[in-house]
């Protein structure tokens, strides 16, 4: 059922007045509750998604194995949890297993806080160390500070997300062109779309689209260490350094060259969805979380497909939301059996057929077509540890800063260099606070 507000205040004002208790580093969350015969699990999934489907076949499968044990599901919505878990979580009525938000400024946080069970032991007892690795895991891991990457393990994710690109495969047919596997092939086919009076790729300026696109040229020119020095800090970041230097002014010449539209600059990302689902533009860069909207909303106006950006070997893209246990659950060693079967076949093949990116899954079990290509590309992409993250991610409030750079290159108000400046200040300070 649904959590009521008047729920939420009760719980968020009892918290407030208990202790904050710091979780143990390193360890497990098993143990203490052997004779526990409740399991009580948040997300906020509907049951017509791809998750709620994959998390009722869990519940089923739990259900089956732990005879006599009560499973109570609330279902939040996404803000609720996100504004009210830090109150809440300090207090005695919490869930025994979470679905939250992966990230410094979200998961890392409550872990920083001592408000989440580690579960490196549990992950390493069950395999999920091996079965998660990689790129794949950052979103796991946090440490003292909160940030992810590296210390303990504090959350579980079983699904994930990417940016590709959706191609009309109807509009390159009509201009004779093949979609394209290279990057030679991909600008050649953007000035042929040009050429021909087409603008070539929807995007929007006012909002993520365009610098999911950035990145993607960043991640072209790019390699793993350079993700790691945005993402992870691991060395300094030369903003005028060759990779993002060369990105920044691949944009610039495509604006140059009316590859965007003139008016990107104050489009949202739903405009971009829609045009492209209009059939007004042959190419849109964005996420896996338009399939299902594509699918139903394009029907059978126009052949489509969703491909790789060209030659990259680094994708924007990281698990999906984690599976968390408070540290003050009541059932944790009942939650850990949950979260360990969320990652089985049969509830990862789940996720598959329905379109939700499994990260343990096998694409030759699904049978539409479209959602196999999806699927397949997302497992290409684990197969090469290609999960780069996002833009905005390092430090708090860096997404604004994308977004209004970005808009002064597509207005051309602001050259390359001067939008590499903007970015560059607003990442140091971010990450000067953010280090402390």
């Amino acid at each position: 059922m649904s959590i009521s507000t008047r729920r939420w205040a009760l719980v968020a004002a009892a918290a407030l007045m208990a202790p904050l208790t710091l979780a143990a580093c390193g360890g497990g969350g098993g143990g203490g509750d052997e004779d526990s015969k409740t399991l009580t699990i948040w997300h906020y999934e509907s049951d017509d998604s791809a998750m709620g489907q994959a998390w009722n076949k869990a519940i089923e499968i739990f259900k089956a194995e732990h005879e006599g044990v009560e499973v109570k599901v609330e279902k939040q919505t996404f803000e609720q949890i996100q504004k009210n878990a830090k109150i809440v979580l300090t207090g005695d009525d919490v869930p025994d297993v979470m679905e939250y938000n992966k990230g410094n400024a979200t998961a890392g946080q409550l872990a920083s806080q001592g408000l989440l069970t580690p579960l490196t032991d549990v992950a390493k007892e069950k395999g999920w160390d091996t079965k998660l690795s990689g790129s794949l895991a950052t979103t796991a891991k946090y440490d003292e500070n909160g940030l992810m990457g590296s210390g303990d393990w504090f959350g579980v994710p079983n699904y994930g997300e990417f940016v590709g690109m959706y191609v009309n495969q109807d509009a390159f047919a009509d201009a004779g062109l093949s979609v394209p596997t290279s990057f030679d092939e991909f600008e050649q086919a953007l000035a042929a779309f040009k050429a021909a009076g087409i603008t070539p790729i929807a995007t929007a300026g006012a909002e993520y689209p365009l610098g999911q696109l950035w990145y993607e040229l960043v991640l072209h020119y790019g390699d793993r260490q350079l993700v790691n020095d945005y993402q992870l800090f691991e060395n300094e970041l030369d903003w005028h350094g060759d990779a993002i230097t060369q990105a920044t002014e691949k944009l610039d010449e495509w604006i140059k060259e009316g590859y965007i539209a003139s008016d990107a600059a104050g489009l949202t990302a739903e405009d971009m969805g829609v045009s492209f689902i209009a059939g007004d533009y042959p190419i849109m860069v964005s996420g896996s979380w338009w399939f299902g909207r594509l699918v139903a909303d394009i029907g059978d106006t126009f052949q489509w497909g969703q491909v790789l950006f060209p030659e990259n070997k680094l994708h924007p893209g990281s698990s999906g939301n984690i599976w968390v246990v408070p540290a003050n659950a009541d059932s944790k060693t009942l939650a850990e059996d949950f979260i360990d079967i969320t990652l089985r076949p049969e509830v990862q093949n789940v996720l598959g057929e329905k379109g939700g990116l499994p990260v343990a899954g096998d694409p030759s079990v699904i049978t539409d077509e479209k959602t196999k290509e999806l699927t397949q590309n997302f497992a290409d992409i684990l197969g090469d540890d290609g999960l780069a993250f996002y833009p905005d991610w390092p430090v708090a409030g860096f997404y604004d800063v994308i977004v209004s750079q970005l808009q002064s290159l597509v207005n051309q108000s602001k050259t390359p260099d001067q939008v590499l400046d903007g970015l560059g200040e607003a990442y140091t300070a971010g990450k000067a606070d953010l280090l402390g």
